[in-house]
Parts: structure tokens; C-alpha cells; sequence
């Protein structure tokens, strides 16, 4: 990462003709694919890195070719345009990303269960809606630059998609409440860049079915634990999604908890993390919120687990004293 006192921006400055017509239409398109967003018309931003530049050095040359002018530079900003606000413009765009992609998740998941007017829709079929849903989500992970929250929506979409197309478990023994004894001081394995649902379940792990357990964070959606270890909110996890179930709520189910007052904190969670409003919980926007801004602040995912405790201990505490 560049220092403190160097340009952390690139820009790509440009001028179309407006003929022919699909030259302007094609930069704006491969300036989109390459994540950049516009800080004023004509006026393209990038973080700085080797990557950004050689890709603002082609997109300069398409322009070039095309008789258009184009520069590239290096920018810190010092009034007008700040780096929080450039960086606000980032998850913007990345979160409107996210939000067409759960939509279309959504769909795929209404269409897997079917109506009165229509039969669920085939396996294979699914699949390869997932298939394309997740190569989709890929490319714009690939230019999420600040970690916009909205990732952790679609990730629990398709998580949840892929447990209802794996074979049902020949006994129902997950269903059935699952005894903490055997789970304690293992390490828990969760995906890199933990969020709301994450955050919130491993704080439950830690409270209430495995106080010394330790965290590890997986760099993809695919990891091969070992044998030890237990995955929770990814691909193939031991405890993830199921159906409309965040993984907070399948922990709680899983491993008997029913505590009263971790009723609402898990609907909470629920509405921040898959965003449908099932529950309406008006606290669900401001913890959002919250989290947001511990995941802003904090890199590193096990301070983000640390802070985000906290958080969740005081809710808890909160809906425990209320009854």
C-alpha cells in the first residue's frame, strides 16, 4: 500500500469524440468492468497500484486510437473530493452490484420452491443458474476495492441455494439439537472479510456452545478443512445457510439454543444479513449500520470479531434485562 503522504488515487482524464457513437459506449463499459467510477464527468478514479495502471494505460489507448485525448495521473485529494468520500462512491456502486445480483438470487430461490401456478423449477437447472451467478459475484468481488457489505447478502444467498440443491443427509441428525460437548476447543472456519452474519455467529460460538474457540479465515468459498475443524457460513459448511435461515439462526437450531433473549438478536440478524424484512426488527438498520462501520475501521477480521462482540453482548443483554 502506498504511504500516507503519497498519491493514493489514479485518475484517467478523458475527451470522446462523439463519432463514432459506440467508442463512447465501449470506454464506459470497460472502464465499469475495471470498477473505476467517475468523480466528475470524464473524470475516472482507480486506488493506485501497478494493476490500475496498466489498466488506465490501455483504456488511454483505445481512447488515443479512437482520435479521442485521454491522461493518466496520480491524485491525492486535498479539498473538494476527500478519500472517504471517493471511497463512499466505491461501495456504492459495488453494494448496486451486489443488490441486482440478490435479486436475481432471490428469484432463482422462489423458482427452486415452486408456486401453485408453477413447478419448482429442476435441478440441473439450478445449477447452472448458480454456476453463473457465482462467476458473476467473482468479477465483482474481483473490483470490490473497500469491501462493500452488501457482498455478505449474496453470499448468504447462494450459500443457502447450495444447501437446498445438496442431497438431504440420510438421517435427520442436524435437525435434532447437537450436544456443545463434543465441539469444544475446536478451531471454526469461516470465509475472509467477515460481516453481519459472520460476526454475529461466531460470537454466539464463543458465548454460548464453545468458549475457547478459535477462528481461522479462509481465503474462498471452497475450502477442505481438516479434521478438527468446523466450517460455519460458507460452502458445504457443517453450519451455513439453510433455506431462509441465516447461519445465526441454523447455530441456534442446530445446538438447542433457546434462550429467550437470543430470539431477537437472531432476528436481527437475519434482517440485516438477508435483507427481506421478514422480521421488520427496528433495530435491524441501526445495527446494520454499526457493523458497517466496525467493518470500515477494522481490516483485520479478528478485530472485527472483537469489536463486533461487544456489540452483540450488549443486545443480548439489553433483550435479556427487557423481559
Amino acid at each position: 500500500m502506498p504511504e500516507a503522504t503519497e498519491p493514493r488515487w489514479l485518475l484517467l482524464i478523458h475527451q470522446i469524440p462523439p463519432k463514432p457513437a459506440y467508442l463512447r459506449v465501449k470506454i464506459g463499459r470497460r472502464l465499469q468492468g475495471l470498477g473505476a467510477v467517475a468523480i466528475k464527468n470524464s473524470v475516472y478514479v482507480l486506488p493506485r497500484s501497478e494493476q490500475a495502471r496498466e489498466d488506465f494505460q490501455w483504456v488511454r489507448r483505445e481512447i488515443v486510437a479512437g482520435r479521442g485525448d485521454a491522461t493518466v495521473c496520480e491524485a491525492r485529494f486535498v479539498e473538494g473530493h476527500s478519500d472517504a468520500g471517493v471511497e463512499t462512491l466505491f461501495t456504492t456502486a459495488r453494494d448496486a452490484e451486489y443488490a441486482a445480483l440478490a435479486g436475481e438470487a432471490r428469484r432463482l430461490e422462489r423458482a427452486l420452491l415452486g408456486s401453485r401456478k408453477r413447478a419448482p423449477i429442476g435441478a440441473e437447472h439450478a445449477k447452472q443458474a448458480l454456476v453463473r451467478l457465482r462467476k458473476q459475484l467473482s468479477s465483482v468481488v474481483a473490483i470490490d476495492f473497500f469491501g462493500a457489505p452488501g457482498r455478505e447478502t449474496i453470499e448468504g444467498l447462494l450459500v443457502g441455494i447450495e444447501s437446498r440443491l445438496r442431497p438431504a443427509p440420510a438421517s435427520a441428525e442436524l435437525r435434532s439439537p447437537v450436544s456443545a460437548d463434543g465441539v469444544r476447543a475446536r478451531t471454526w472456519v469461516t470465509r475472509r472479510g467477515v460481516h453481519v452474519d459472520r460476526i454475529a455467529s461466531a460470537w454466539l460460538i464463543r458465548r454460548f456452545i464453545d468458549p475457547k474457540a478459535r477462528f481461522k479465515f479462509a481465503p474462498g468459498h471452497e475450502y477442505a478443512p481438516r479434521a478438527s475443524e468446523l466450517r460455519f457460513d460458507m460452502f458445504e459448511a457443517e453450519f451455513t445457510h439453510d433455506g431462509d435461515l441465516c447461519t445465526f439462526e441454523v447455530l441456534l437450531r442446530n445446538f438447542g439454543l433457546k434462550e429467550a433473549a437470543l430470539r431477537p438478536v437472531a432476528e436481527i440478524v437475519h434482517d440485516v444479513d438477508l435483507k427481506d424484512g421478514k422480521f421488520a426488527r427496528p433495530e435491524a438498520p441501526g445495527v446494520d449500520r454499526l457493523l458497517a462501520g466496525i467493518a470500515l475501521r477494522h481490516k483485520e477480521d479478528e478485530a472485527r470479531l472483537a469489536e463486533g462482540a461487544a456489540v452483540f453482548d450488549s443486545l443480548y443483554e439489553y433483550f435479556k434485562r427487557k423481559r
